[in-house]
């Protein structure tokens, strides 16, 4: 309202150009004038001519305005179209599995959307998505490992894969060239473990075989585990999303009988699933989830 008083210069004008009354329009500039805490106008006759605090709020103003109305124009791009900037926390085998799988997928369809990845293990990662630090964050658990209610309390789920486990040996070991193994065949075994929660469902599973694992070594490095695994220094335990980038060629992998699988999800807020940029990322990570290749 002040900024068309200021270019129209009266009250009556800007409430016929604003569609309202001008005692409406009057009350609006006496509350504005409380709250600056003096008077923007001075009456010339049947015109208004802005005091110098009047002229240096027109002047400011302007651009505060045109820098909303740039701002609104942006948002409404984001909200309705497939412009913008979606961030995504995974762990790293979904980072170099998963997201790049729909990363290809979004490309074609939305070419002007952008990616940030973070890579981040759970639970942490839960905490870069509640401060507002990640759109999607893509998680793991392992069957009858607890939940943390309160990590994801008002998150909503989206399940993507239930991965089988795999034992990872060097070419030439005893167990390589099986169809599949009990875990209580391994009793005997060295092993590599990965990440905490990795190492934990590790201990868990051999614990139900009647034994204790013989931990040699411990990395979150996937890539590391492989080449540790294929200098005889131990054998692993990995869930089968990691094969989708086992590239060392010293190394096999054989199934392991009755053991808990890993779930992988997909975690956001239910407000940001309803915009159009967030929806279609969901659907590449689901759509990339189920390629045979993953």
């Amino acid at each position: 309202m002040f900024a068309t008083v200021a270019r129209t210069g009266s009250f009556s004008a800007a409430a016929r150009e604003l569609h309202c009354t001008q005692p409406a329009i009057s009350q609006q500039m006496r509350a504005l004038e409380r709250q600056v805490g003096g008077p923007l106008f001075v009456r010339t006759g049947r015109g208004l001519n802005l005091t110098e605090a009047g002229r240096i709020l027109a002047e400011r103003g302007a651009a505060l305005l045109d820098e909303l109305a740039a701002t609104h124009q942006q948002i409404s791009a984001i909200a309705t179209h497939d412009i913008g900037t979606i961030r995504i926390c995974a762990f790293p085998s979904a980072t170099v599995s998963l997201v790049p799988a729909a990363a290809a997928i979004l490309a074609e369809e939305r070419p002007h959307l952008r990616l940030e990845l973070v890579e981040e293990e759970p639970p942490d990662s839960f905490a870069l998505l509640r401060r507002g630090a990640a759109d999607l964050l893509i998680s793991f658990s392992y069957e009858g490992e607890p939940q943390d209610e309160a990590a994801v309390a008002g998150m909503l789920r989206v399940p993507l894969l239930r991965e089988p486990m795999a034992l990872l040996v060097p070419v030439g070991h005893r167990l390589a060239g099986r169809g599949s193994v009990s875990l209580a065949e391994t009793e005997t075994e060295r092993w590599i473990a990965g990440c905490p929660r990795c190492r934990h469902a590790l201990d868990q599973a051999c614990a139900e075989a009647g034994f204790t694992p013989d931990i040699t070594c411990s990395t979150d490095d996937n890539l590391a585990i492989q080449s540790l695994v294929s200098a005889g220094l131990g054998v692993a335990l990995v869930p089968r999303l990691v094969l989708s980038f086992l590239r060392h060629p010293g190394l096999t992998t054989v199934d392991v009988e009755a053991c808990a699988h890993r779930q992988t999800a997909l975690y956001t807020w239910p407000d940001l699933i309803r915009l159009p940029i967030v929806r279609a990322t969901v659907d590449a990570l689901i759509t990339a989830s189920q390629r045979p290749d993953v």
